[in-house]
């Protein structure tokens, strides 16, 4: 092994040597073996991976090659998604940014060329972001949801659901983005805060003999007056005494005179406005429920594109269209956008005084996420999956812990999304997604199948009949809740089908439980069959936290803080960073290269891979927000480093003779059985974390052993040994050595693939295996009961006080650490002074004593002239006399002690002066006062030394 670690020099190699030998290869004919499988969230094709991604891809991949090492056929089943909206509307900003041209200028069949080289472009970039990060893929198996199998898989899952009368067509409000023209989800959605005015608008009666308050009118209050042509009523609390008695009568509508009801309704906020609502149930959500649970007309105002209709189509509570009228909208505000239309309603309420006030109030506005308009509630024709029916047995399958969450808590908010759900809107207004199975005739009769030809047959209908498919695509979503079965050959029955599913585990934000989670069981539950139990995906859920930026912010692209994996993995300039950021994000901003060089002055340096695996499970805890810490990162590069290092040592001081002996067969010394206990207390906790998916204990607990007892103490105590050649033992300790840092590399394989790979094969040539075997494919360490030493702990506890102890005291006065020196134990307890006499030999050896004594009367003048140090099972004494130069060493001390004097007068002199006290910061106090005491704490140990050598 070279002296220096490199990733860079060993981690592209190793993925290669994978490849080629199928090291991830998943097989087909192994029932004996017990299974286990992952299938991977898959990403969207709308650009490279980012750092939630390799968050959670880190995670599976431990999942996966701790499973293969520990005796399963594993499957880690990719994918990529072609994400619906999202991928329009890079597409056509593309298209529109190269060739100026918008998308009413061009066809559906030349986007669909674009969007497929767009989809090479990006599918190559992803899979090699993946292979860079070392994860365990069957890339024989890779998946993309607009496949021709998959799209078939779809088709069929439709027309089930369709037959089960599941699926139905109908007019109802949605959320819809007049940008983007297409009906968006609830996960699309950015609600946002934001201060806007609310008008006061008078409605007069109709009756002009009823008065309110004196007047004939009552006052409601909108933030929303463009709205005013959709008016169907105006809605009063029906516990609002105010108004009780006005609820019946009825109100004209100002500018359009149109004559409405006075309603209640519970749901109206009483102290909100005037208590007064207007209803206009096209174009609102709660509006549209009122007005339903009222049987109003809903009166739909707006084109898709967000203008104001010519002529008002008026539907029926049910949908059903009833007239169309024109007269009601005045000429002026015909094909008005909606915010120029109310303005121009202002202005004409205005000026025929119809307003009494307004105010700033903070109000909820939804945007649209990915187009960043304002998105309108618009009652359009939609096609509806009956959710309230394909949640029973889906609640039934969490409830009776066939599928079981982790952490617990997201049980209860699946559960209560679950018990108040909405019918799913699947249809979207796009030209990139799996076309609706759905054609009409002339008459708009629906036909459903797999294919026109499948229509014609099933329905004895001539070529003569004129059919049109439906434009519409399915909601992304609705393909992404099938993934499970889907790519593992649904609806053939496959062998992959028939030996992982169901899933093992599936990991997931806790932002998409409802969005991806929960459709996924709910579409399994109802679709696949199994006649002894509920059917379903995965046995368990692992949910994480999203990760954010150092300060805490949501990684934006817009914002500039998405980082791509690649860049830690081999670092990049500051030019480069900002150069790839500015061409990657198609809103360009100045913003972005401002916040990059906030981020990263010096730009990326390389981490390699394993450091940034390790960086990612350390930080998967159950925080719903995750902040990335490059400090951490650097950290854990530090962390391969230390491997690296002990592994050269190891393998430098490894003998062939070694490789045939058995850990049972040697005699191991207290150091050798201490550190081959505390290897059994890591495998044994490690199992149990790794199962409950605490990945950010078990990250812990490798880098504690490895860094801490083995390489801080039991390596450097073995450095001794093997150097001073003066134990009977000294090539049991070189076993010892070999045997533990076998183990840690398997034990720490799934997190540090690379590295441990590496090592592992520099292993097997010394072991004279030439040809490549991986250790993936090696038998992961159990947990060996006969070799937990109990009693070896509790004497490697008194030896790490003695060495520390020793250890302070040479650098008190100063002395190397392989000059001898020698030691007095006084008043030890039974068992410490068994310790001693048992090993006094070899504890002189370690820590170059030169002789290790027990106090009595005899000697006690010593006490006057040694150190002394207590360690609770014993006080240590340091003779001084042999050990050092009096007089030079009194010379140092009093230097120290002059300087620290001078130091202290300059605080002491600052830190009690009146005006300091009174006028400076309490924490800028307290901070100089510490440091005056630390100053004062040091004086006095100086001159005790000082008092101790001039007693000597």
């Amino acid at each position: 092994m070279k002296k220096k670690y490199n990733p860079k020099l060993i981690e592209k190699k190793l993925y290669h040597l994978w490849e080629k030998n199928k090291c991830f290869k998943t097989l087909y004919d192994q029932s004996s073996k017990k299974s286990f499988c992952i299938m991977m969230p898959p990403p969207n094709i709308t650009g490279v991976l980012h750092m939630g991604h390799a968050f959670q891809q880190t995670i599976m991949d431990v999942l996966i090659r701790y499973n293969k090492m520990n005796g399963k056929n594993t499957l880690w089943q990719v994918g990529i998604d072609h994400a619906g909206i999202a991928t329009q509307l890079l597409i056509e900003k593309k298209i529109y940014k190269k060739q100026g041209k918008l998308k009413k200028e061009y066809n559906r069949k030349y986007f669909l060329k674009k969007a497929w080289k767009w989809v090479l472009k990006y599918k190559k970039k992803i899979f090699y972001q993946m292979k860079r990060l070392g994860n365990s893929i069957d890339w024989s198996r890779e998946k993309f949801t607009l496949d021709p199998d998959i799209s078939y898989g779809v088709r069929k899952a439709f027309l089930m659901l369709y037959n089960k009368k599941l699926i139905y067509k109908k007019k109802k409000i949605v959320n819809y983005d007049i940008q983007l023209q297409t009906v968006i989800s609830d996960l699309e959605v950015k609600n946002k805060d934001v201060l806007t005015k609310m008008w006061y608008i008078k409605y007069f009666f109709l009756d002009k003999n009823i008065f309110y308050q004196g007047k004939n009118y009552l006052v409601v209050a909108t933030t929303r007056p463009e709205t005013i042509f959709g008016d169907s009523a105006i809605a009063v609390n029906s516990n609002d005494t105010r108004y009780m008695k006005y609820v019946g009568l009825k109100v004209i509508v100002p500018i359009i005179q149109r004559v409405i009801p006075i309603i209640c309704d519970q749901e109206i906020e009483i102290e909100k406005g005037t208590g007064c609502v207007k209803i206009s149930p096209a174009h609102d959500f709660l509006d549209y429920k009122i007005g339903i649970k009222n049987f109003l007309p809903i009166i739909k105002i707006f084109h898709k594109d967000g203008r104001i209709r010519r002529k008002l189509l008026i539907y029926n509570y049910k949908g059903e269209k009833k007239k169309v009228y024109s007269r009601f909208v005045l000429k002026e505000f015909q094909l008005l956008d909606r915010f120029l239309a109310r303005k121009k309603i202002l202005e004409l309420l205005e000026s025929n005084n119809f307003i009494t006030k307004n105010k700033l109030i903070k109000s909820i506005i939804p945007y649209g996420e990915r187009s960043g308009t304002i998105l309108e509630p618009m009652l359009t024709n939609q096609w509806f999956l009956k959710t309230s029916i394909l949640s029973k047995k889906a609640i039934l399958a969490v409830q009776n812990k066939e599928i079981k969450f982790f952490p617990k808590k997201y049980k209860k908010m699946y559960l209560s999304w679950m018990y108040n759900l909405e019918d799913w809107c699947i249809s979207r207004q796009l030209w990139w997604g799996h076309r609706l199975p759905i054609w009409y005739d002339i008459k708009k009769n629906i036909y459903v199948g797999k294919n026109e030809e499948d229509i014609r047959k099933k329905n004895n209908l001539s070529k003569e009949i004129f059919l049109k498919q439906e434009k519409d695509v399915l909601d992304t979503w609705f393909s992404s809740g099938l993934w499970t079965f889907l790519a593992l050959g649904w609806p053939k029955n496959t062998k992959a089908l028939k030996i992982f599913h169901p899933t093992d585990v599936v990991v997931s934000g806790f932002d998409i439980i409802f969005f991806w989670i929960a459709r996924m069981i709910m579409l399994t539950t109802n679709i696949l069959k199994n006649k002894k139990k509920i059917p379903i995906p995965f046995q368990n859920v692992y949910i994480t936290g999203l990760i954010r930026d150092d300060k805490g912010n949501k990684m934006s692209k817009s914002q500039g803080n998405i980082v791509d994996p690649i860049d830690l993995i081999d670092g990049i300039s500051l030019k480069n960073l900002i150069n790839k950021k500015v061409k990657n994000n198609l809103q360009e901003n100045d913003v972005i290269s401002k916040n990059i060089s906030k981020l990263f002055p010096n730009g990326i340096k390389a981490f390699g891979a394993d450091a940034l695996r390790f960086t990612c499970t350390s930080l998967s805890n159950h925080s719903r927000n995750i902040s990335w810490d490059m400090n951490r990162l650097q950290g854990y590069r530090n962390f391969c480093n230390k491997i690296w290092n002990a592994s050269v040592f190891v393998i430098k001081n490894f003998h062939k003779n070694e490789k045939n002996i058995k850990i049972f067969d040697i005699k191991l010394s207290f150091l050798d059985q201490w550190i081959i206990s505390e290897l059994q207390i890591l495998i044994k906790k490690y199992k149990k974390f790794i199962e409950n998916y605490r990945f950010d204990i078990v990250s812990y607990l490798i880098y504690d052993f490895i860094w801490n007892k083995f390489c801080d103490w039991y390596l450097e105590i073995s450095k001794i040994i093997i150097k001073e050649n003066f134990l009977k033992n000294k090539q049991n300790t070189q076993y010892v050595l070999f045997y533990v840092l076998e183990c840690l590399l398997k034990l720490s394989h799934p997190f540090l693939p690379f590295i441990t790979e590496y090592i592992w094969n520099k292993i097997n040539l010394l072991k004279d295996i030439s040809n490549f075997r991986s250790i993936t494919n090696e038998i992961f360490p159990i947990y060996e009961k006969k070799l937990f030493y109990i009693k070896s702990i509790k004497n490697m506890l008194y030896l790490k006080k003695i060495f520390t102890t020793v250890r302070s005291i040479r650098s008190l006065i100063k002395i190397k650490y392989n000059k001898e020196i020698p030691v007095i134990f006084k008043n030890s307890n039974y068992k410490f002074l068994c310790f001693l006499k048992k090993n006094q030999f070899f504890l002189k050896k370690i820590m170059y004593l030169k002789d290790i004594k027990f106090f009595s009367e005899k000697n006690k003048n010593i006490l006057h002239s040694s150190l002394i140090r207590d360690i609770g099972e014993s006080e240590i004494l340091f003779p001084m006399k042999d050990v050092l130069n009096k007089q030079d060493e009194l010379q140092k001390i009093e230097k120290k002690i002059n300087l620290l004097l001078r130091k202290k007068y300059i605080f002491e002199k600052k830190v009690l002066n009146k005006n300091f006290l009174k006028y400076a910061p309490k924490n800028i106090i307290f901070a100089q006062k510490k440091k005056l005491n630390t100053f004062r704490k040091n004086l006095q140990n100086l001159k005790d030394y000082k008092n101790l050598l001039l007693s000597l």
